[in-house]
């Protein structure tokens, strides 16, 4: 019930509606608990008496009460889906909102499907469970207390039916939400794989198709979707034991009190209207009864879906802006005092160890390595997506934890290993950099990054649509608009993480020159596979292991650092040879 409390506020200004929505129950509840009242009077004044007017008079308010029982009715339906869909909404916005305050590390603890389901399916059931379980919620306990009071007005002996039944009625509402409590977890869990799986086909059906896996993927789907079949089948074959085990019950309690109140009528100890009315609520207690247990039920699954939204909630970003922080960057000057660094505190040893490594303003520095070297963990810790363990990152001369993370994040541009390009078109993407750029500054920007000779072959320029994630481009196409959108930031600090891989060597040259006419004042950091990438830098820095092992000119290095010369050696083996 914590998790659930917790979302509880998220009503915010929907919550007037709720509480109109349970009050209009209430109004309706009150009507419809009249009619058998008026209904026992028809019969046995009216009926009885042959007195057509007081017929008349009554079923005029017995007409009267079900409309006013359906206007409020209708009133709740109203305010009870304004109130469940606005707090859904609010919701999803707080989890959206709380994970675009996450860390890496805090994202590396929760799985992408596992996210989504929580956004959407998790939502969903919590809004179900206001928009059909708040009527039973405010209706049941009132039917119940008004009808079973009202009963024992009637005729207290025929009522003790109630007595003997609550204890049936309780005991198998009890089995029955001890049997499903437990598997709606495992319901959502099943859930999550689904998305995952599904999630990761859709990403990679090229690869998939380039590979003919079509029937490996199709078993994997089927694997999972029958995994989620079957939990469900299971949950849900306990919880519908519920509504048959509770008419079961029901229907005993009818036939009892028909066989007694019949007895009662022939001894004159009971009117037929009384027995009529007395059966209207019993119908009316009875079924409070099953929505209660339904109640359970819904509630039983929200707690589920409400735990597993509070787990977005509450986990707690691992980075966030120091009291009083800095908002200006002064300078790209970046320095790497004794940094050391692992992803996970339990894990056995470093990503990072010991770095020391001092790279000035303005100056451009290449880093070269092995595939696990840890380049570009040691470049994430610049802009602050993950915290140095041991030891300073510091950038225009102050430590990174000083700085606001935006306006950290602001002065320093990254341009992913990973190009990533959002649905939309060129202008809007590269708008992401300087959402005030005008077209002369947008095409300045692709020019410098050599996009432009590709745009201006397109129809409609900068509003041609890349299709969702950029798939109406290629992979070298993607690459030059990432650099382009890093440029229109105008940062201190320019990271390219390996950024210029699907490009070849003479554009690669071109961006190179183009960035230094561009952006001469920047301090530019490239990490690149292939020596030609980094051969003008000012410096070049090789990592292995985690470690820094040489720092300097391609001159420098050629000549002292066996590991530099056999990396190039082996990529320029062809042309000496020939």
């Amino acid at each position: 019930m914590k998790d659930l409390r917790r979302l509880l506020p998220l009503f915010g200004e929907y919550r007037r509606d709720l509480f109109l929505a349970m009050g209009f129950v209430l109004i309706e509840t009150f009507f419809e608990l009249v009619i058998p009242v008026l209904m026992a009077d028809l019969i046995d004044v009216g009926v009885a008496g042959g007195d057509v007017h007081y017929i008349l008079v009554k079923g005029a308010q017995m007409g009267l009460c079900a409309v006013l029982a359906l206007i409020a009715g209708l009133l709740y339906a109203r305010f009870a889906a304004r109130a469940a869909y606005g707090w859904g909404a609010n919701v999803r916005l707080a989890q959206f909102e709380r994970v675009q305050a996450y860390a890496f590390g805090n994202l590396d603890r929760f799985e992408t499907s596992s996210l989504v389901t929580r956004m959407t399916t998790d939502v969903t059931v919590l809004q179900n469970a206001v928009n059909g379980g708040l009527r039973p919620l405010v209706r049941s306990p009132v039917m119940l207390c008004m009808g079973v009071g009202l009963s024992f007005m009637m005729n207290a002996r025929l009522a003790l039916v109630f007595v003997v039944c609550a204890p049936v009625l309780a005991c198998i509402l009890f089995f029955v939400v001890r049997s499903v409590a437990p598997r709606y977890p495992l319901l959502q869990r099943a859930v999550d794989k689904l998305n995952a799986v599904v999630q990761e086909d859709l990403t990679a059906i090229r690869a998939v198709k380039a590979f003919v896996r079509g029937e490996y993927e199709e078993e994997k789907f089927s694997s999972v979707n029958t995994s989620l079949m079957e939990t469900s089948r299971g949950t849900f074959r306990r919880a519908v034991l519920n509504l048959p085990s509770l008419q079961a019950a029901m229907y005993v309690s009818v036939v009892g009190i028909m066989w007694f109140g019949g007895g009662m009528i022939t001894r004159s100890e009971l009117l037929v209207g009384e027995l009529t009315g007395f059966l209207s609520y019993v119908l009316q207690v009875m079924n409070s009864i099953m929505m209660i247990s339904g109640i359970f039920l819904m509630l039983t699954r929200s707690l589920a879906s409400a735990r597993r939204i509070g787990e977005v909630l509450e986990e707690e970003p691992e980075l966030s802006s120091p009291p009083e922080a800095l908002t200006q960057v002064a300078d790209g000057r970046v320095d790497f005092e004794g940094v050391s660094f692992k992803y996970r505190a339990e894990a056995a040893e470093n990503a990072l160890s010991g770095v020391e490594l001092h790279i000035a303003a303005g100056e451009t520095v290449g880093i070269l390595g092995g595939t696990g070297s840890a380049k570009s963990t040691l470049v994430q810790l610049i802009p602050r997506l993950y915290d140095a363990t041991e030891g300073r990152v510091l950038v225009g001369g102050r430590d990174v934890r000083d700085y606001d993370l935006a306006a950290l994040r602001d002065a320093v541009a990254m341009v992913l290993q990973k190009n990533v390009l959002f649905s939309g078109t060129i202008r809007e993407n590269l708008l992401w950099g300087d959402p005030g750029a005008d077209e002369e500054t947008l095409m300045a920007a692709c020019r410098a990054a050599c996009a432009d000779e590709f745009i201006e072959r397109l129809p409609r320029g900068l509003d041609t649509d890349l299709g969702q994630g950029g798939v109406n481009v290629s992979g070298g196409q993607k690459q030059r608009l990432c650099i382009a959108r890093a440029l229109l930031k105008k940062p201190k600090v320019l990271i390219f993480d390996d950024s210029t891989s699907a490009v070849d060597t003479k554009t690669d040259a071109c961006i190179r020159k183009a960035l230094r006419e561009f952006m001469p004042e920047t301090t530019k950091i490239i990490i690149a596979q292939r020596t030609a990438s980094v051969e003008d830098a000012d410096r070049i820095v090789v990592m292995d292991g985690g470690r820094i092992m040489a720092v300097g000119t391609h001159a420098e290095l050629m000549a002292a650092n066996e590991v530099y010369r056999e990396i190039y050696t082996s990529q320029n083996k062809a042309g000496a040879e020939e």
